[in-house]
């Protein structure tokens, strides 16, 4: 990622939500992660967007599921981060409590 290149907070949400679930992230239970950590209604094609802006990053890759007939003969996509994802979570989440840290406006409220 360049150095300017930041995460949006939406995209740290989607890649938590990505690491939590393994192997089973796909659209649907990345949003329905996302809602349940965060109280806010979450569609599936903002996820998908999200997604496809982390993957053209590097940030996730994909891959497809077996066709299911449930789906009508389609296959999931699931994604998992990369470890230049991961790299770039825990370089978010340094950066973030640097940040908070000393601010009195938020001591004794969590962050």
């Amino acid at each position: 990622m360049r150095q300017r290149d930041y995460l949006g907070s939406f995209e740290l949400m989607v890649l938590l939500a990505v690491l939590r679930l393994g192997d089973d992230a796909y659209g649907v239970p990345i949003s329905r992660e996302i809602e349940s950590d965060s109280g806010r209604d979450v569609s599936v094609a903002s996820v998908y967007a999200a997604l496809q802006r982390l993957e053209d990053k590097a940030l996730v890759s994909s891959r497809f599921g077996d066709p299911t007939p449930a789906r009508g003969g389609r296959a999931k996509k699931y994604f998992r981060v990369t470890t230049q994802g991961v790299r770039e979570v825990q370089r978010t989440q340094r950066s973030l409590t640097r940040l908070w840290q000393g601010l009195p406006q938020l001591k004794g409220k969590p962050a």
